[in-house]
């Protein structure tokens, strides 16, 4: 499984590491939101912690481990922290957290579904419990700071469709009994990728077949979010 990948202290510190850049995305959209230091800190609390509390609460893995583990909490308010003084240069850095943003995508969603899996949940059900893990932190944080959520906007790049092609790796893995440290970096590996190559190329979903909206995106919107 997952856990047979990396020792308990790396995968501790790959945790970390992509709560600390998804709390960086939701502190920056409070600057952009002129909020204050607090709605800044909550925002990178919520988006760096929000998908993996779901996923634990559904699971029954109680208490969360956001609640077990203080550098879980911790780690949102050192971004907090950072942003609050940094952030011209965070988001003169976007290409960079964009790229560990990635990361954190691929290394979640998979760990989502593996954990959901071994807690009981059937095949199916791992795999959207995977995708929740990876963007329901991003669609909290939308939400709080009232917005449409990236995940449903068709003038994003490509996001959940990444961590689903992750999920749905894992899933077909242990279906095949193919599920190994190997299959698991891969599944991972995918999602990084293709959510780069999104971010490249500006790979989007399709919106409804012959819609008759006119619907463009405004110039202030060019810029994800997520």
């Amino acid at each position: 499984m997952l856990q047979d990948l990396f020792t308990p202290s790396v995968l501790h510190s790959l945790d970390l590491a992509g709560i600390f850049v998804f709390a960086i995305s939701g502190a920056l959209l409070a600057v952009r939101r002129n909020f204050d230091v607090f709605g800044m800190a909550v925002l990178a609390e919520v988006t760096a912690l929000g998908g993996g509390l779901f996923r634990d609460l559904v699971i029954g893995a109680v208490p969360p481990a956001a609640f077990t583990d203080l550098g879980y909490f911790l780690m949102p308010l050192v971004a907090t922290v950072l942003v609050f003084f940094l952030h011209p240069v965070v988001e003169r850095t976007q290409a960079a957290v964009n790229v560990f943003d990635a990361a954190g995508l691929g290394l979640f969603c998979v760990a989502g579904t593996t954990k959901a899996y071994e807690y009981g949940l059937g095949l199916t059900q791992s795999a959207v419990l995977g995708l929740a893990t990876a963007v329901g932190g991003g669609v909290l944080r939308d939400v709080l700071a009232n917005e449409a959520p990236s995940l449903l906007r068709w003038d994003r790049d490509l996001y959940a469709v990444p961590a689903i092609v992750g999920s749905t790796l894992v899933v077909l893995f242990i279906r095949f009994e193919m599920l190994n440290p190997f299959t698991s970096a891969l599944a991972a590996l995918a999602a990084f990728l293709l959510r780069l190559l999104a971010l490249r190329y500006r790979w989007r979903a399709p919106r409804a077949w012959n819609r008759r909206s006119t619907a463009v995106e405004r110039p202030d919107e060019q810029k994800a979010t997520a």
